[in-house]
């Protein structure tokens, strides 16, 4: 999760900046395809950001969940194959933008940052891809996330009653129970990992799909530029707050971070 958000960082917030910053050092650019291959890039990228998010959640699932499952899934050779697989298919997804996009870049802060021509804005072909990247990014990890935490967080609820009754018969209902805060905290993680998501990706996924309705002649709300400009701050936002997230909730991560502030001074 932490390479494709970095990756994410240097493709988009930087590299793609540059050529719009310094744009007549980098005129050349105008006459090589690097924007296709820059967007293939950039898209597969943010694609492995969103679904480790998501084989990240479901490994929390099946960790809760699914006992017999979790001695052979949770495994770090099934992390290799899942987070290899992930990989493979967020690039072989993206091809198709190398030929649906000429080399040239917008020397603006869109979102789509190659120029398109005006055959390919206009086609079916383009509408269908473009509704399917946004089904299956973010859309798809939207009712995914959401539905491994629902199940995470019912097992996890179902668990902690039983063993309150339990311990009722134990040692008292006055225990503390260290068992039942770390669980507390594991629900609040997945619902703040799930509002995050969601909240960052929504605005800027409302958007696209009402200028794609527009440019196909549907025109029945009005959305301001404004609104584009902030779903885009968002969503590259949302690359970097589920790790940072996922790491800082982390007892072990906190307690090593402090040893390494601690490291020069002892």
């Amino acid at each position: 999760m932490a390479v494709a958000d970095l990756l994410v960082i240097i493709l988009d917030l930087i590299l793609r900046h540059i050529p719009i910053v310094y744009r007549e050092q980098f005129y050349f650019l105008e006459s090589i395809p690097m924007c296709n291959i820059h967007a293939i890039l950039l898209y597969a990228a943010t694609d492995c950001s969103v679904w480790f998010t998501v084989t990240f959640t479901f490994d929390r699932f099946v960790a809760i969940c699914c006992q017999k499952l979790r001695s052979k899934y949770c495994s770090e050779k099934a992390a290799v194959v899942v987070l290899g697989t992930v990989t493979v298919l967020s690039c072989l997804k993206n091809i198709f933008w190398y030929f649906m996009l000429t080399g040239h870049y917008w020397f603006l802060n869109f979102p789509w940052f190659c120029a398109g021509t005006a055959d390919v804005a206009v086609s079916p072909v383009w509408v269908v891809i473009e509704f399917l990247h946004h089904i299956l990014t973010p859309t798809l990890p939207f009712l995914l996330i959401l539905l491994l935490n629902v199940f995470t967080v019912r097992q996890i609820l179902v668990k902690s009653r039983t063993r309150r009754r339990l311990q009722i018969h134990t040692k008292g209902d006055g225990q503390c129970d260290k068992e039942m805060r770390n669980r507390k905290k594991s629900i609040i993680l997945l619902f703040v990992i799930s509002a995050n998501f969601i909240l960052l990706w929504s605005t800027l996924m409302v958007y696209s799909i009402w200028a794609r309705m527009l440019v196909i002649g549907y025109d029945s709300v009005y959305l301001d530029w404004f609104v584009q400009e902030l779903g885009f701050m968002l969503q590259l936002l949302s690359c970097c707050t589920n790790t940072a997230i996922y790491a800082v909730t982390q007892t072990k991560f906190r307690q090593q971070l402090k040893n390494v502030l601690k490291y020069p001074f002892t």
